[in-house]
Formats: structure tokens, C-alpha cells, sequence
């Protein structure tokens, strides 16, 4: 490795670190493959999802050299391979995510005004929402978003200090002592193995791959009340017990056409689905019906894909709409389009952390079907408001998923194995009753974020959990194993429990986590210091904290 000096202090936060970061070694540019295929890199991310992509940008422009690998083609996660446009909270136009964030919902929005033809209405407007969703300010196609993250990164790719392996799955790990030395990722297209070096490692897979692999302790589903002191946990722990998956696809719809699949092969067994759960599930999941999820009453959905009012009940169409046609000159579109990742589709049926390769395709390929069965129903039979069934101009897109079938990349995953870290969140400091109504304040706070803890139907049959939250933060210790090293969570697979993974799994969520992982990595690779050691001393954590600040990581509301 070149030895040279650590270029990232170049914010207003360094004169308070002058003198106190060495001369580092640290690869410049990637060193040239072997003839065993392998790379080097000071920190070698493992997934390339929201976290993963944020904590590379903030390596990189801190002067390390990043080797990114990705499971799909596309990098982005849940914003482009899932297909889920970004759940946010309501203040997020002006706080409440890194700077870096906010310049990703920019290039989004610029990518609009540049490439499609907007109405001169579109155009001007500053808080452009291309599908103007009810779920969020922003709803757009998962290729922009993948086009843009792309985007982001070029400069990096360019210049040699950052190289990125897209259709690798991490299949082994090289261990010295509580250090990870080396990952072993497999190409899904050759079954070619390379060979990962690195002094710093981080997990931004959407499963939390690498802590198995690694021997890293962590755990998965529900923990129960005495374990953890929450209000809404459990009564009784149970690892297997697994938010459902999605498998989402994008539609528009074609007035006058038809365009009605093939019948699933599954289809009669989905239509007539219940779903077994408890609090009961008010009849089939194909129908217009759902538990709501803060009352786990029976509740009416609308669904009309002209966008016309379906009442008082949510229109589904609308819900997660990506593209509205009327924002877009005059027969650009001959429809809507429109991403599904409603209730009907999440997969409840199965799990998929801590099963063989066979058991998660076959869980995989029935969310398939459920999808598709959804699609065929809404075709076929879902209820009109003219008395008849069916939709028949509803056009499944692949083109927009990228993918042959129409469907998503990879599953749409709300739950991740969990590491046993130094500090675990729970309910008591980001739930609003528990934490009587404002959220803990951390010493090592190195982001923050603010979602409803939303808990999806479980594949053991638990109903949601869906209740209010408070403005948190995320502290260092929640990102710091108890045991190794240089492994770095960078998702979902952070210290939290099962119930406040589900206000901490979202998409700015997720971005605050990878880019604190991305200048962590950094911070300690200048100063030589674990990330234990930067938690407990009060004026290197004060330190740490100003320099991200000065990058446009929040650390504290108001």
C-alpha cells in the first residue's frame, strides 16, 4: 500500500483535528487484479443499496479507495431494485437527512426537468413529484433513481478510487482474530469467485449477509417483552418471526385495451388466500379490504386507475403512483404509471434469513406469484364503480423494473439480521409513548431520521405493529459490533430490536447510516483508532461528530 497523508479534512471541522490525525497508509487507487482475481481497497462495501452508496460517496471523498459490490445490476436497493419509491418524513424538503441525501432527491428531480418533456408547470415547480404519489414527495421511476446514483459516482469510477462488481454474492469470509482480512464474492453470471481486501469492511446487504459469514454475533425476528422492555414487543421471543417481503412491479394503464396476462399458475390458490393472522385478517388478501394497521380493523381501499375519486377509501393507484401523465406534454403518456407494494402483495408465507439458497428461490418465486396473481385479478376481477370486473388496460411494465417478468430486481426486505452491538435501540427511546413523546438524546449521535414505527404482517402470523414515533437519532453504538473490528453495518442490520427496525429501515434512514459508516471508516483509518475507542473518548467523539457536521450529517433536531 502508498503511504499518504489523509486528504478528507478539507471542511471547516478541520483545524479541530490538526495534529490529530497521522499520516496513514492507505491504497491511492485500486491495486491490479492477480491472476486469482483479486482486488484491494481501503474499505470494500459488501451491497449496494441506499446505505451502501452512501457510505462509498463519503468514503471517497474522504480520501479512501472503495470497492462496492452489488447481489443485482442496479445499485440503489430499495429505491431502484425493490422499486419503492422513498417513504419519508413530512420535513424532509428542509432537514432531517445529510445534505448528500437531499442532493440525491435533487438529481432526481433534475434528471426530470433534463431528459422528459414536463409542462411548463412541472417545470418550474421546485418540489417537482413526477408521479405526485400520496405516499411521498417524490415518487418516481426506480431507473431515474438508478441512473442518478450512477451519476453520483462516475467522477469516483473515473478516477480509479472506486470500482464497482455488480451480480456478486458474498460466499466467504477470511477471519484473523475478532478482523475480517478478506470477503470472497461470486459472479452470478461466470460463477467466478474474487477475492475482497480491505482494512475496513462495511455490510450493506439487504440481509445483513456478511455477519454469518464473518461469524459476527447478531439476531434476527422478534425479541420478547422481558428481553427487551418495550410496550409493543412480543410476549415470547422468536427468531423465525419475520416481517413479510414484497415483490413489487410497475403498471400503466391504456384506456380501450388489453393487455391481460397469462393466468398465474397460482392464481386459484391466491385468490382465494386468508391470510392466518392475529389479530384476524378481515377476509381474502385479493380484495379491496385490509387490516388498518394502527387499529387492526377491517378497512375499505379504493382502486381506479384514471386517478378518479374512490370516496373516503384511499385509492390504491394513487398511493405509490410514479409517473402522473397530466405533469407531461399532451400525449406523451397514454396513462399513469404506477409501482404496487400494497398489502395485497406482501408475502407472508415464508422467510428468508437463515435458509438454504433453495428455500429462499422458492419463497422468492411464490411472492412471484402473488404478484402476478394480483396483477391478473385487477385485470380480471377487481370491482368496478360501474358495477362490472376487471381492468383490462392495465399494462404490466418491464421496461421500468428492468427486468424480464415485469418484476422487481430483488425483494422488496423490511427486516435484516441484526448485530449485537455495543448500544441496541429500543422502543423506550424512539417510540412516542414509551419515550414519553421525545426521542432519546445519544452522546454519540452521527445521524438522525423520524418514521412511524411501521411493522409490516409477519410470516408467523403477526398482524401490524404500526404506532407513533418521535424524531430520533442514531447512535455510534447502534453501527459498532461487541466483537469485531473493521466490520461496519451499513443497513438494516444495525443494533435495533424488531419493533424499532421499523422506524429505522427506511430509505433516508438507511442513507444516514451508510454515510456515517462511509466517514467512520475514514475518521478511523486516519487515526488508527476502532470505533469503540472514538465512542468512549468525549473529545474524539466531539471531534468525530463536528467533522461530519461540517459534511452535512445532522447529528440533532432543532
Amino acid at each position: 500500500m502508498k503511504r499518504r497523508d489523509f486528504i478528507g479534512l478539507t471542511t471547516a471541522a478541520a483545524p479541530a483535528l490538526a495534529g490529530a490525525l497521522p499520516s496513514v497508509g492507505h491504497t491511492q487507487a485500486l491495486e491490479a487484479p492477480s491472476r486469482k482475481q483479486a482486488w484491494e481497497a481501503d474499505l470494500a462495501i459488501i451491497g449496494g443499496g441506499l446505505g451502501g452508496v452512501a457510505a462509498a460517496l463519503a468514503a471517497l471523498r474522504n480520501g479512501l479507495s472503495v470497492i462496492l459490490t452489488e447481489e443485482t445490476d442496479w445499485l440503489g436497493g430499495q429505491l431502484t431494485a425493490q422499486g419503492v419509491p422513498p417513504d419519508e418524513h413530512p420535513l424532509i424538503e428542509t432537514h432531517g437527512a445529510p445534505r448528500s441525501y437531499r442532493a440525491l432527491r435533487q438529481g432526481i428531480r433534475d434528471y426530470y426537468r433534463r431528459h422528459y418533456p414536463l409542462t411548463d408547470a412541472g417545470l418550474q415547480d421546485p418540489l417537482l413529484n413526477p408521479g405526485r404519489g400520496s405516499v411521498s414527495r417524490l415518487c418516481h421511476e426506480p431507473t431515474v433513481a438508478h441512473a442518478v446514483i450512477r451519476e453520483m459516482l462516475a467522477p469516483w469510477s473515473s478516477s480509479g478510487r472506486l470500482r464497482i462488481l455488480t451480480e456478486q454474492q458474498p460466499v466467504s469470509a477470511e477471519m484473523s482474530g475478532n478482523r475480517v482480512i478478506a470477503i470472497t464474492v461470486r459472479d452470478a453470471r461466470t460463477n467466478k469467485e474474487t477475492l475482497l481486501s480491505a482494512p475496513w469492511f462495511a455490510d450493506a446487504t439487504e440481509l445483513g449477509d456478511l455477519l454469518p459469514l464473518t461469524g459476527c454475533e447478531y439476531v434476527t425476528g422478534t425479541e420478547s417483552k422481558t428481553m427487551t422492555g418495550e410496550l409493543h414487543a412480543a410476549d415470547a421471543a422468536d427468531p423465525k418471526n419475520h416481517q413479510s417481503f414484497t415483490m413489487c412491479f410497475a403498471m400503466d394503464y391504456c384506456p380501450g385495451e388489453d393487455h391481460v396476462i397469462e393466468k398465474p399458475t397460482d392464481f386459484s390458490y391466491w385468490r382465494d388466500f386468508v391470510p392466518a393472522m392475529h389479530p384476524p385478517w378481515p377476509g381474502k388478501l385479493l380484495d379491496l379490504h385490509y387490516s388498518q394497521p394502527s387499529t387492526l380493523k377491517p378497512k375499505a381501499l379504493g382502486f381506479h386507475p384514471e386517478g378518479l375519486s374512490t370516496g373516503d377509501n384511499l385509492n390504491l393507484w394513487i398511493y405509490r403512483r410514479i409517473l402522473d401523465k397530466g405533469l407531461f406534454k399532451a400525449g406523451t403518456y397514454k396513462g399513469d404509471l404506477s409501482l404496487v407494494n400494497w398489502p395485497q402483495n406482501d408475502y407472508m408465507k415464508g422467510n428468508l434469513i437463515d435458509v438454504s439458497r433453495k428455500e429462499f428461490r422458492t419463497h422468492v418465486d411464490d411472492a412471484k406469484q402473488l404478484s402476478l396473481s394480483l396483477l391478473y385479478w385487477l385485470q380480471t376481477e377487481a370491482p368496478r364503480p360501474d358495477g362490472g370486473k376487471g381492468w383490462r388496460g392495465l399494462r404490466l411494465r418491464p421496461d421500468v423494473m428492468g427486468t424480464a417478468d415485469g418484476l422487481a430486481k430483488y425483494p422488496y426486505v423490511r427486516e435484516s439480521r441484526r448485530i449485537k452491538a455495543l448500544f441496541t435501540v429500543d422502543e423506550r427511546h424512539c417510540g412516542k409513548e414509551q419515550s414519553g413523546g421525545r426521542g432519546a438524546l445519544f452522546h454519540d449521535s452521527v445521524g438522525i431520521g423520524y418514521y412511524h414505527i411501521d411493522l409490516h404482517p409477519s410470516n408467523r402470523g403477526t398482524n401490524y405493529i404500526d404506532f407513533p414515533s418521535v424524531p430520533f437519532q442514531i447512535p455510534l453504538g447502534a453501527l459498532t459490533p461487541i466483537r469485531l473490528e473493521n466490520l461496519l453495518p451499513a443497513g438494516k442490520n444495525i443494533g435495533t430490536t424488531h419493533i424499532t427496525n421499523g422506524c429505522y429501515r427506511l430509505h433516508p434512514v438507511e442513507w444516514s447510516i451508510g454515510e456515517a459508516v462511509g466517514c467512520l471508516a475514514a475518521f478511523s483509518q486516519a487515526t488508527r483508532e476502532h470505533p469503540r475507542a472514538v465512542r468512549e473518548d468525549p473529545d474524539r467523539m466531539v471531534a468525530f461528530q463536528r467533522w461530519i457536521q461540517s459534511q452535512g450529517l445532522e447529528t440533532a433536531w432543532g
